[in-house]
């Protein structure tokens, strides 16, 4: 009955469309595309699952994560060209903050005891930790003075060109060595899709879920002004949660279905992927739009460093518990609550 009604509600993906292209208020296409994503979710979390079953969950998790991000890049280059560049770094930080605590720690909560690759676990938590101290290069001069300033667009360039070389090298090294634990292992029981099949499910999904998320993020200025929030809190929470929505669905399907390994996988791919390749990419491919900064603020770069620290603890011993991922949602509240008390950054 749940399976044939989420079935049903993948409609709700070409009718968001339509009511944009109608003109309906914000607020209607808010809450439209927000119902929208819980459908689109389930299907890539689906079709994820169906594909580790071919690939193993290493690879799979990289798949989720490399979907799974493809509408977030959408959305950051649609705000470089609407020149909201606080609501990019914004939501690109409390993008890898919301997949180490929120979605690791609901996956976890979710899914109990079980085991996680723990030296894949902490390769990605690596290349997070690395990113962090990389971003202090362009982020230090830009607590002062105009965050946007040119100077500090060419100064992330370097750092935005050497993210994206450690992330293709231990990208390769690491798929090949997840590829050799799958073929190595025990063959998984069970009929399901074919890879072919579960790949284009992933990227109709995908693609239906860029064109909502866009639509969504739009509406969110006009939320935001009805609910009293600032600029920031909407981009590192509210926008970050909604342009992961069917990602971070997708991991606490999985994992409440007991794949807690392959749960873990698509929360932490999926942060090392946004902060050693998507934020680069953007910042790169930006210059093409106009130059954007790395210049994050201190509340930022504090966050990605001290989630990538509890989240490095509380796996270091390659298991899951439910108190785990109670702690780590514990901790994305505090999070959440520090975004939103330190408001806007002042002009």
């Amino acid at each position: 009955m749940v399976r044939k009604t989420l079935y049903a509600l993948l409609g709700l993906g070409p009718l968001v469309i339509v009511l944009d292209q109608a003109g309906v208020g914000d607020i209607t296409l808010f809450v439209a595309a927000a119902f929208a994503l819980i459908p689109l979710a389930w299907v890539i979390g689906e079709a994820t699952e169906q594909a580790a079953h071919h690939t193993g969950p290493g690879i799979g998790g990289f798949l989720n994560a490399t979907f799974g991000n493809a509408p977030e890049l959408i959305i950051a280059l649609f705000a470089v060209a609407d020149g909201l560049t606080e609501v990019v770094r914004g939501s690109l930080t409390g993008s890898v903050v919301g997949n180490l605590l929120l979605v690791l720690g609901f996956s976890l909560a979710v899914g109990g005891p079980g085991a996680v690759d723990r030296e894949s676990s902490l390769t990605s938590l690596g290349l997070v930790g690395l990113a962090a101290l990389l971003f202090f290069i362009p982020a230090i001069p830009g607590w002062s003075g105009d965050p946007d300033r040119r100077s500090l667009a060419v100064l992330s360039l370097p750092v935005a060109c050497i993210l994206l070389v450690v992330y293709a090298t231990v990208t390769v090294v690491m798929l090949r060595r997840h590829r050799r634990l799958h073929v190595s292992g025990e063959p998984e029981a069970g009929e399901g899709w074919s890879l072919a099949l579960a790949m284009a499910v992933l990227a109709g999904a995908t693609a239906m879920t860029a064109f909502v998320s866009e639509i969504l993020v739009h509406s969110l200025e006009t939320f935001a002004d009805r609910a009293h929030l600032n600029d920031f809190f909407v981009a590192a929470v509210i926008v970050a949660i909604v342009g992961n929505a069917a990602e971070h669905g997708g991991a606490v399907v999985v994992a409440y279905r007991g794949r807690i390994k392959l749960a873990a996988e698509i929360a932490l791919a999926s942060s090392a992927q946004v902060a050693v390749f998507l934020v680069p990419a953007v910042a790169l491919l930006a210059w093409a739009i106009q130059p954007l900064a790395l210049s994050f603020r201190p509340v930022e770069l504090g966050a990605l460093i001290g989630s990538t620290a509890l989240a490095a603890a509380l796996l270091a011993s390659g298991r899951s518990s439910r108190t785990r991922g109670i702690a780590l949602i514990a901790a994305y509240a505090g999070v959440a609550v520090a975004f939103f008390l330190v408001g806007d950054r002042n002009p």
